[in-house]
């Protein structure tokens, strides 16, 4: 009988799943407090940030923080697991019974598996779409003014030259990929590239053929501040042009990623990081079973026999590096040195066969 559909192998991949969430839910508390934390520092000057809205904005920024240490929790989560049924002697009752470290870990690979697709196609999207929306009510909390209130270090900069001249835009935050920008300032130049005017605008919308800002202030070298309500400037760019501009590939979710690809091909920008992102979410699965590998290549031995400790040590030891691994690949990838393929699959391949080679000399060497 199958140890994937047995009441062992059910009863292994339950632990493995509870585990896992276990230490899931418990980063993203923790996550969601530093986040709290730091959005109630930033807010204490705004008389109109409600605690409630601030608590808000930080629960919509974590999911997009926690996809990224989605391995880790699967490391950690199996470690945990597994350690557990050593110590109350389960996984000793399990070898006597004649079951080997490779039936009792294949529970979890298929639960790892199965929810690396779900974070693949349900929780990938679903961060994006709660990034997006907490930029929103940032923009509501800082950008109650002209010049967009609280503005980050540098923000978002873009360049374009038109008939009436040059025209400099700083945005302070990105919403849509750049399509709804706030908290701006504008620099405009002539045809001769001579200053014309500094524009403080609340917010700016890219629509056909033209930038559309509300809430404006006008300064110039020879007249007194001027406020309108709204402002039109001509613009040849692109919706296309703009999201390679704004955008991050780690703000894209994973069904919009393929057509991300063709415009940006079309439009004739680099596609290099956004292909590293698709191809990244189609390994996350495979991923998180090979972080399971290396859990359980570090975790099955006995309490009895010591050197426990040692053991889980290396296995963090082991996931840090590979961490590092997949930051270099992803490096070399952007940089275009690397296919975006191999940069992808490649942390994979390497957990996987580290863990599966540390089992095999365990069990069998």
């Amino acid at each position: 009988m199958s140890m994937l559909t047995n009441t062992l192998g059910r009863y292994f991949a339950g632990r493995f799943v509870v585990a896992a969430l276990g230490v899931f839910a418990s980063i993203f508390l923790l996550l969601v407090l530093v986040d709290y934390i730091e959005m109630v520092r930033k807010t204490s000057g705004l008389a109109s940030a409600s605690a409630i809205m601030v608590a808000e904005t930080s629960l919509f920024r974590v999911p997009q923080l926690l996809e990224k240490l989605t391995p880790f929790c699967m490391l950690i989560g199996a470690m945990t697991c597994y350690l557990a049924l050593s110590r109350r002697l389960e996984l000793v009752v399990a070898r006597a019974a004649g079951i080997s470290a490779w039936q009792f870990i294949s529970p979890a690979l298929g639960s790892a598996l199965l929810i690396g697709v779900v974070a693949t196609v349900a929780y990938n999207p679903m961060s994006a779409n709660l990034r997006e929306l907490s930029k929103r009510m940032e923009a509501e909390l800082f950008g109650s003014a002209p010049g967009g209130g609280i503005q980050d270090a540098s923000g978002f900069w873009l360049n374009q030259v038109t008939s009436e001249g040059q025209v400099i835009i700083n945005a302070a935050r990105s919403e849509q990929q750049g399509i709804r920008l706030t908290g701006l300032t504008l620099f405009r130049f002539d045809t001769q590239y001579h200053f014309k005017e500094r524009i403080e605008a609340r917010e700016a919308t890219l629509e056909d053929g033209r930038w559309v800002f509300r809430t404006v202030r006008r300064f110039s070298l020879d007249a007194p501040p001027v406020d309108q309500d709204r402002l039109e400037i001509p613009t040849t760019l692109t919706e296309a042009q703009v999201r390679n501009s704004f955008s991050t590939p780690e703000t894209v979710s994973f069904w919009q990623l393929p057509s991300y690809i063709r415009s940006s091909e079309s439009s004739g920008f680099a596609t290099a990081g956004y292909r590293l992102q698709y191809h990244k979410l189609l390994a996350q699965p495979f991923l998180l079973a090979a972080m399971v590998m290396l859990a359980a290549s570090v975790s099955l031995r006995f309490f009895r026999m010591g050197g426990v400790q040692k053991m889980v040590l290396s296995g963090v030891g082991a996931g840090f590096l590979l961490y590092v691994l997949s930051k270099v690949t992803e490096d070399l990838s952007k940089a275009e040195l690397m296919h975006p393929i191999a940069a992808a699959w490649l942390p994979v391949v390497v957990g996987g066969l580290t863990g599966f080679l540390a089992l095999l000399y365990q069990e069998d060497g």
